[in-house]
């Protein structure tokens, strides 16, 4: 996994809906815990920004998600932040939990999948999220990441706010990366007709309204993420079992 050819992925469908393979564990969310004996875990990287708590709550149970698919642990981190600290301060934003590590570019190596999840800002993607992928670069030239598997989540304000315009407008970071676009359709089934209340998300990904604030992601919005971490698991374990994601080499681009 991770170190040869190229891949497709398979067209056999897979059972995303079934009972938990194994209990989850909740007691490191970062996921780097035990790993079972005589075996290496697949890893799916939940890399996010999170201003107000929401994406991070939302990260939570995705990591549940993935963690549920034996043989596959989800790790949280948080890209950096980029805003001063008084700027934060007037904005009213919570500390970030010391929990979750900050990412290093280099560290995306070590994944064989990534979830990817930010607030809207006017439709796209938070500065903080676009900063880091800026900083990709070196990735980007030798085609690093090309091959593997990934995914977004998101959070707005309002209805109109973005949940699908956030996540498409983000797959041109996949695109050029050539990684390999995950999204969950609607493999969520009767989830994601409901129409008895506001609830986020859509084919693109999970998904939460955070209204002013004060809205926390809803039961309905959780087990949509819950079930895209499971999609997700289930998808880079498949690739695994019948290719490696990443190419043995790439000749390094030239800009």
């Amino acid at each position: 996994m991770g170190k040869g050819g190229g891949c497709m992925p398979t067209k056999n469908k897979f059972p995303i809906n079934e009972p938990a393979e194994r209990p989850v564990s909740q007691t490191d969310i970062t996921g780097t815990g035990s790993e079972a004996e005589g075996s290496k875990k697949l890893r799916i990287f939940i890399v996010f920004y999170s201003m107000y708590g929401h994406v991070e709550t939302l990260a939570r149970r995705l990591k549940k998600g993935v963690d549920d698919i034996e043989g596959v642990e989800g790790v949280m981190y948080m890209v950096p932040e980029i805003l001063a600290p008084d700027v934060l301060e007037r904005m009213k934003a919570p500390p970030k939990n010391d929990e979750i590590p900050v990412i290093s570019v280099d560290e995306l190596m070590e994944a064989d999948g990534f979830l990817f999840g930010f607030p809207t800002r006017y439709g796209c993607m938070a500065a903080q999220m676009k900063a880091f992928f800026d900083s990709t670069g070196k990735m980007w030239r030798e085609q690093k990441l090309a091959g593997l598997p990934a995914g977004f989540f998101v959070s707005t304000g309002t209805q109109g706010g973005g949940q699908e315009t956030t996540a498409w407008t983000a797959v041109t970071q996949l695109a050029h990366h050539g990684m390999l676009y995950v999204p969950i359709g609607y493999t969520f089934g009767a989830g994601m007709f409901r129409m008895d209340s506001i609830i986020g998300g859509s084919p693109y990904g999970a998904g939460t309204f955070s209204g002013d604030g004060s809205r926390e992601p809803s039961e309905p919005e959780l087990a949509l993420a819950e079930h895209q971490g499971k999609y997700m698991a289930m998808t880079v374990k498949r690739l695994s079992q019948h290719h490696s994601l990443r190419p043995d080499s790439c000749s390094t681009l030239q800009t």
